[in-house]
């Protein structure tokens, strides 16, 4: 058993601390928010992640896992100092580390023997060292530094954290290597590898990685828009070219584009630590460019269809889905919030829902837009039906039951999530991305 403090209590800092203690380790998760961490010691989870509340709940009654505001007492019990700290992009597009290196600060005053600090977070090339640095100015102990990210997808996060594909730990300390790899062993029983690099080789992978599915995402997205002008359909071409193991299936759907937590964010860090350094990194300007571009899409649509954005103003929309994936309550950089401001600019109405994520769309727009009880609600004195994002829930809906409550039979899908033949036979007007209308 180790003894281990995850300082955060976000999406990495919940789901890492959790399944941590679930492998028989004493966990402190530390927060700043009091009301949160009075929530969380009371058992009420603070965010949606498929199979984390089961074990949460778990853990914390057999005592394995705490919640705290106190940083001191929690660097003092442990081994263990993961950083789970936001790293928001600043104006320019940089990682905004003043989170990660206020509480590396703090930690170097309360270090009382060998400490191993953990970046989890998703910092840029060259973190690990301001973070050996914050922590030096206070420290009176030996302690190592290690950059350790996390490749965690909302909605799989618990399974990708008990079971993940590789772990990869940065370090050149031998000490600190042989007690992280003994930490993720219940992790890679089954064979899955521990990679073993040098600090900043570690951090570039993360940024590497979301960078490249990024890529994948904007790339299938612009053949979708070439689809369109030729006549050709996405769904087709993603078939011919996924079955290449070159290339393999993942990341080629077509859609309204990327959003969350990771992909715009580290798409923007990597481009400015390129420019710090010299390098124009045109290929990931690009990708940007297409996924930014890509959000407009769907208006785009609806526009062309009602004769301009003009005859938009009066119009109603039931929009469905908010949270930028299906399984996830985050609605960070989603596409839905372009749509919806895009619409309410235009003067029209839009009724939402989401299975997760009504609350936290409704802190930014309460008042704006309203907010169904059910998928089926918000298409009460509809024009359109909007779908934005592809829950299971969404994908065999009573067709029937739709055409009666929309004024219109009219669907706008940004995530290709129904049959085309099937739309025009059961009589609705149908635009997808990179496939033919029905009209």
């Amino acid at each position: 058993m180790f003894k281990i403090s995850v300082i955060g209590t976000g999406y990495v800092g919940l789901v890492a601390g959790t399944c941590f203690a679930e492998t028989g380790n004493n966990v402190i998760c530390v927060d700043v928010v009091e009301e949160k961490v009075k929530k969380l010691s009371s058992g009420t989870i603070t965010i949606f992640e498929p199979g984390l509340e089961v074990l949460f709940k778990r853990n914390l009654r057999e005592e394995r896992l705490h919640f705290t505001t106190d940083l001191k007492s929690a660097v003092e019990q442990s081994d263990f100092i993961f950083l789970a700290l936001p790293t928001p992009p600043g104006e320019d597009g940089s990682a905004d580390l003043k989170y990660v290196l206020g509480a590396a600060k703090e930690i170097g005053k309360f270090l009382n023997g060998y400490k191993i600090i953990v970046d989890k977070s998703t910092v840029p090339v060259g973190t690990a060292e301001k973070v050996r640095a914050a922590i030096a100015e206070n420290a009176k102990h030996e302690f190592d530094v290690v950059s350790n990210p996390e490749f965690l997808r909302e909605g799989v996060a618990v399974e990708d954290f008990l079971k993940p594909e590789r772990v990869v730990i940065g370090s050149s300390s031998p000490k600190a290597i042989d007690l992280m790899k003994q930490l993720y062993e219940p992790f890679v029983r089954q064979g899955n590898p521990i990679l073993v690099m040098d600090e900043r080789s570690a951090e570039l992978t993360k940024y590497a990685a979301n960078a490249m599915l990024a890529l994948k995402i904007s790339f299938m997205n612009e053949i979708a828009n070439i689809c369109e002008k030729v006549g050709a359909n996405v769904d087709m071409v993603r078939r011919g070219i996924g079955t290449d193991s070159r290339i393999g299936k993942q990341f080629l759907y077509a859609g309204v584009g990327y959003g969350g937590s990771c992909f715009p964010k580290d798409v923007q860090a990597l481009i400015k630590t390129a420019e710090e350094y010299g390098y124009d990194f045109k290929i990931l300007k690009s990708v940007e460019a297409v996924n930014d571009a890509q959000k407009q899409s769907l208006i785009k649509k609806i526009e062309d269809y009602f004769g301009g954005s003009e005859n938009l103003k009066g119009k109603h929309f039931a929009l469905w889905g908010l949270a930028f994936k299906p399984n996830t309550d985050d609605i960070r950089e989603a596409p839905s919030l372009v749509v919806i401001e895009q619409l309410l600019k235009r003067g029209a109405s839009v009724a939402a829902f989401d299975p997760e994520a009504i609350e936290n769309t409704r802190k930014l727009y309460d008042g704006k837009v309203m907010f169904a009880a059910s998928q089926y609600d918000t298409l009460v004195e509809a024009d359109a039906l909007i779908i934005v994002t592809e829950w299971n829930e969404f994908r065999n809906p009573d067709f029937e039951k739709i055409k009666r409550i929309l004024k219109n039979p009219l669907v706008f899908d940004g995530r290709n999530v129904y049959d085309i033949e099937k739309m025009k036979k059961l009589g609705f007007k149908y635009f997808s991305i990179g496939r033919p209308s029905v009209n």
